[in-house]
């Protein structure tokens, strides 16, 4: 018996995808008429697998063979829930599942709902805008850095062409304590730039004091780092920023400090108020220490030098966000408009929840973007599930998701079914404000960078060899060929696509800290960066680019083919792996490469790809 259902289609599910608190749902299958049915009903379940309600659907007259069983129904709380289908036939009992997204009569399968809060929403001003994250020491200097503040020892590159450290020193440790001089007045040197390329929202890598170059050990989280600039060069970057329209997110990392932390102080450098061996110190609380070994402490992943935080404490709480002048507060009234909080799975609910109230409190229109590598709606960690959507306590994700569907596809590793199936999944599960704020990024600070991954026909086995690892002019071709791809998808999907520095110049690199290099104004692909200008402005023109709905036309034979929609705009997108010819005689061509259109007919070849508007 083939069973008609797709909860991607509005003939059979209204509205699409979440649901908000009291917001009616309309339900359809379609079964053969020939099939003497007495009863169908939906069955929804919450998150733990209860049933909470049983609707009996109503038949009404269907259509080639077919008859129509319609419901609606509401969900008045927040959370996750799951339905399938009951069908009584006869005496007979039978249950309709969720198979590969098609109905199916085996396995256990269930569609996924979501309900989020009736009145909740994101900041508008980051819907669908273009990122551009920078990792603060290795993107431009300006002036010289003070390095009486910073924390010893540490060495200072000679020149921005060397290659970052990445040998182990003695000890077998690298200590990522190499510096190339980057620092706040850099960037707003470079804001020109920055908006000249279309960049709306910049998303910076830690600032705060540290001792580390990546800054993800931080030593106070009221302090720049002194190589980076004072809180005179934060303000004024700020107001630089926001007055050419612009927006400024700063990494918060609250799961961990360092080991040298003020807090902490593991070699009383800061006095005798640091938590290690201090039974007394005022911070005492905020770290895990064994009860057994009064050196033992729990740290990150096991790494000694990042001593993991009790985030409840209450101590903790009122110093990161409840205080009047918490680490929340202290950096949104100095200019920030949000932050993008680091391992938000392993932050506790209560922990970004109470964030994120604070943070709209003091400012409505700042971003909660939370750093969460695979689907978040559904997403388990230390065997709890996740309320990041259904307790309103991020705005947005980064979107690896997309991420690694958009790599799989180009590279020939993901059919366009995948893809697609990739992009709806999401597409269905996060809330529409929450899909039109996600990070949509190609490569960060934490993954090779996308013309490395794109081109490099094989990756050496030594870290000394990738280091020196350079693409051939063959495989730079081939990998710009597919990143121009990439980047369209990266583009035209819902969200905000975030370039990586430098990743618009060609810059290439394994894993960090490889990734990690200086930005080279000297040497840049110039045609790749006018590329990447041209998405931008395509995005920034296109209302159905940034808040529009999406929906998958067709996905084939290595063509894949979107329709985004806003108001009274409609746009069409289509790549493809394959040579392929397609007819649309109602639209105009916005943009094209790799094909031919000529009276609304459109030729594309192997990583082509255009975009359409509906006259």
């Amino acid at each position: 018996m083939e069973i008609l259902f797709d909860s991607r289609q509005k003939k059979y599910k209204t509205p699409f995808g979440c649901l908000r608190q009291g917001e009616p749902c309309s339900i359809m299958i379609q079964i053969p008429s020939d099939h003497h049915i007495q009863a169908v009903s939906l069955c929804l379940e919450d998150d733990m697998g209860n049933l909470l309600n049983k609707i009996l659907l109503q038949q009404d007259a269907g259509e080639h063979g077919y008859l129509n069983y319609r419901g609606r129904f509401k969900l008045e709380e927040c959370g996750l829930y799951y339905y399938y289908f009951e069908v009584q036939a006869g005496w007979e009992t039978f249950f309709v599942w969720k198979h590969e997204d098609k109905p199916a009569l085996t396995g256990n399968g269930k569609w996924q709902l979501t309900c989020f809060a009736r009145g909740y929403d994101t900041p508008q001003g980051f819907q669908g805008k273009v990122m551009y994250q920078i990792f603060p020491d290795r993107f431009f200097q300006k002036g010289t850095c003070d390095t009486s503040g910073k924390l010893k020892s540490f060495v200072m590159h000679q020149s921005t062409d060397e290659t970052p450290v990445y040998r182990p020193d003695e000890k077998g440790i690298v200590q990522n304590n190499d510096f190339f001089g980057g620092n706040l007045q850099g960037i707003m040197e470079k804001l020109p730039y920055l908006e000249e390329l279309g960049v709306q929202v910049l998303y910076l890598n830690p600032i705060f004091s540290a001792y580390s170059n990546h800054r993800y050990d931080t030593c106070d989280y009221k302090a720049i780092d002194p190589l980076l600039g004072t809180e005179e060069d934060f303000c004024a970057l700020c107001e630089a920023v926001h007055k050419r329209g612009m927006k400024l997110l700063l990494d918060g990392v609250f799961s961990h400090t360092g080991e040298r932390s003020i807090y902490f102080d593991k070699y009383r450098e800061h006095g005798t108020e640091g938590a290690y061996g201090n039974p007394d110190s005022p911070y005492r609380s905020w770290f895990q220490f064994d009860p057994k070994d009064p050196n033992g402490y729990h740290s990150w992943w096991g790494i000694n030098t990042l001593p993991c935080t009790e985030e409840l404490d209450p101590g903790f709480l009122d110093y990161i966000i409840e205080g009047e002048d918490s680490v929340v507060a202290h950096w949104l009234r100095l200019g920030a408009d949000g932050f993008r909080l680091d391992v938000a799975d392993e932050l506790p609910d209560e922990f970004i929840a109470r964030l994120h109230r604070r943070v709209k409190e003091l400012n409505p229109n700042a971003l909660v973007l939370g750093e969460v590598w695979e689907d978040a709606s559904y997403k388990i960690s230390y065997s709890v599930r996740r309320k990041y959507f259904t307790n309103q306590e991020l705005d947005a994700t980064m979107n690896y998701p997309y991420k690694d569907a958009v790599i799989g596809y180009v590279k020939g590793e993901q059919s366009s079914g995948q893809l697609a199936q990739t992009v709806m999944s999401i597409a269905e599960n996060y809330p529409k404000p929450v899909l039109d704020c996600v990070m949509n990024s190609l490569s960060t600070h934490d993954t090779m960078r996308i013309l490395t991954v794109l081109g490099a026909n094989q990756y050496p086995q030594s870290k000394e060899e990738r280091a020196n690892y350079r693409l051939s002019a063959e495989e730079y071709q081939k990998a710009v060929q597919r990143l121009k791809l990439a980047g369209f998808l990266q583009f035209m999907l819902p969200g905000c696509p975030c370039i990586y520095y430098g990743d618009e110049i060609g810059m290439q690199g394994f894993e960090d800290p490889l990734n990690r290099a200086f930005f080279d104004w000297e040497h840049q692909d110039k045609e790749l960066q006018r590329y990447f200008k041209e998405l931008a402005r395509l995005k920034k023109q296109h209302t159905a680019l940034q808040i529009g709905t999406i929906q998958v036309l067709a996905d084939r034979n290595g063509v894949v083919c979107f329709q985004r929609e806003a108001l009274a705009e409609k746009l069409v997108f289509i790549t493809c792996m394959n040579d392929h010819y397609e007819c649309f005689t109602n639209y105009s061509i916005e943009m094209m490469a790799g094909g031919e259109w000529e009276d609304g007919c459109l030729r594309l070849s192997k990583y082509g790809f255009a975009l359409l508007r509906a006259r």
